[in-house]
């Protein structure tokens, strides 16, 4: 380019920070806009005197794709980040029984075998079965959909009879396990999309096979990190990024996008903008009323949402013996989740999940001391909970849960500092639609070309990150939104040519 095309990002999350580093490493002048005074987003870190937590995602999976990004911008994630692969993944404990999960074979099979009466017998053919799943949809999910002719690809009509329609991801499980708890320890990650597995769509079991495969690492000092340092190779590359500056709309000319208002009055003009608010928010909010038909307010509002999260974070002056992640499900989980996605009311008896980084990593607390991290899933806010009246009731419930699931029955007297969000707080306050924290449901009406499109099909020069588009929700599928966005801008406006990453992490079938 002659003259650095100028590229605004509204979002300092994940994928407006990815597409930020993809960009100015293209020779791109970016400049980012954010209203928190830190980078991250919901991948921020929340600090309460001297005990760091990370806001949303805990742990890193299909870390070769982050490593990926920054092969794009000439760097090695190991010079920016420390990575601890965990071992086991992570605890799963029922009411009876618990199961330690991990990605190697040798120790996962006797712990199937320990924990299950059928053992482990259908295990090695799920991890062939959905390797070969993977490899098969991967393709597909790194590509474009903002046009028609995308779903006459070779790689999606290659793809087409892995996607299990139309059976869930628990049904598509009983190919493998017959025991309910065994299959629900193959298929709880349908939580990571904020879906019930019995609603999820069955291409999904790709995702235990993820984790099993590839294994789950924690970053040292929490996963905030590595918005920090995707941050600094934004600013190495002499990008701009501007915290605690919110953008109030869009700057829309005969349909175009040619910048944005920041809520101080300013306005900022640029060659492209790419969003990487919550879409629905943004939408709602950043648009002027009648610019959308396809996405107006009230087909918005229409629209399939995931759950939200009770949230507790807990500065602990004593340290517990728990693995580095736990994940606690309902006596009844099949109860629990109707209550969720169907009743949309609160359970008595819930799952939940915990992070105890310090059995990983002592940067997060003082010594002797341990940072608690834990979510509840809830209903999101089309439940019409009154969560001002609900919080502090439901502060209690998860207090009691960790007493009585896990074991901590003293943790109320060694809490030092808390903070707690709400379904609400994602609302009101991180401006999240509905308090849907796991963006739009994952549904197969809402995948693809039926998801909103990473070039927006609305509004020209106008460009979609985060989990609110192709591909969907999670850290990799994130990045991996930011990589075809930043494509789509370098070749619309002749950027330089991206570096070929290095993607031999993949096992081939």
């Amino acid at each position: 380019m002659s003259k650095a095309k100028k590229i605004i990002i509204v979002g300092a999350g994940p994928g407006g920070l990815c597409a930020g580093m993809l960009l100015s490493q293209r020779g791109f002048d970016v400049a980012i806009y954010d209203k928190h005074p830190e980078v991250g987003g919901r991948n921020r870190a929340i600090r309460l005197d001297g005990f760091t937590f990370d806001t949303g995602p805990t742990f890193l999976l299909m870390k070769g794709v982050l490593d990926e990004m920054f092969q794009l911008c000439g760097r090695r994630s190991q010079d920016y980040l420390e990575f601890i692969p965990l071992a086991p993944m992570y605890r799963l404990q029922f009411e009876d029984k618990h199961v330690d999960m991990y990605s190697e074979a040798d120790n996962m099979r006797p712990e199937l075998q320990r924990a299950f009466t059928e053992g482990a017998a259908g295990y090695d053919q799920f991890m062939l079965k959905e390797r070969k799943r993977f490899n098969m949809l991967y393709p597909c999910l790194k590509r474009d959909y903002s046009d028609w002719s995308a779903l006459l690809s070779l790689d999606l009509i290659k793809a087409a009879p892995w996607l299990a329609f139309p059976k869930s991801v628990f049904g598509s499980l009983a190919q493998y396990f017959t025991d309910e708890k065994l299959r629900l320890s193959f298929c709880f990650q349908s939580k990571y999309l904020g879906m019930s597995p019995w609603e999820c769509p069955g291409l999904f079991t790709i995702l235990p096979y993820l984790e099993h495969e590839y294994g789950i690492f924690h970053v040292k000092g929490g996963l905030n990190r590595i918005a920090q340092a995707m941050r600094d190779v934004i600013i190495e590359n002499g990008g701009n990024i501007h915290l605690a500056t919110p953008v109030s709309g869009l700057i829309i000319e005969n349909g175009a996008v040619q910048g944005v208002e920041l809520e101080n009055g300013e306005k900022r003009h640029a060659d492209a903008v790419v969003i990487n608010a919550d879409f629905a928010h943004a939408m709602s909010n950043l648009v002027a009323p009648g610019q959308l038909r396809k996405y107006s307010p009230e087909r918005l509002s229409k629209l399939n949402y995931s759950c939200s999260t009770f949230m507790l974070y807990l500065a602990l002056d004593k340290i517990y013996d728990l693995p580095h992640h736990t994940i606690v499900f309902a006596s009844n989980y099949r109860g629990n989740i109707g209550d969720i996605f169907t009743k949309r009311t609160l359970s008595r008896d819930f799952s939940f999940y915990v992070q105890n980084a310090a059995a990983s990593d002592d940067s997060l607390a003082p010594a002797g001391c341990s940072a608690l991290y834990v979510l509840a899933p809830m209903p999101n806010n089309d439940s019409g909970l009154d969560w001002e009246a609900q919080r502090q009731g439901v502060r209690e419930q998860v207090l009691d849960a960790l007493g009585q699931r896990l074991g901590l029955n003293d943790v109320r007297p060694h809490i030092l500092r808390e903070k707690i969000i709400t379904p609400a707080d994602w609302e009101n306050q991180e401006y999240v639609y509905k308090g849907a924290t796991f963006s739009l449901a994952h549904q197969y009406s809402q995948l693809l070309h039926r998801r909103p499109h990473n070039r927006f099909e609305e509004l020209d020069n106008c460009y979609l990150v985060g989990g609110g588009t192709h591909p969907g929700s999670g850290l990799p599928t994130i990045y991996e939104s930011a990589r075809i966005s930043s494509n789509l801008i370098a070749r619309r406006h002749g950027g330089a040519p991206a570096e070929i990453a290095d993607s031999s992490w993949l096992k081939r079938a």
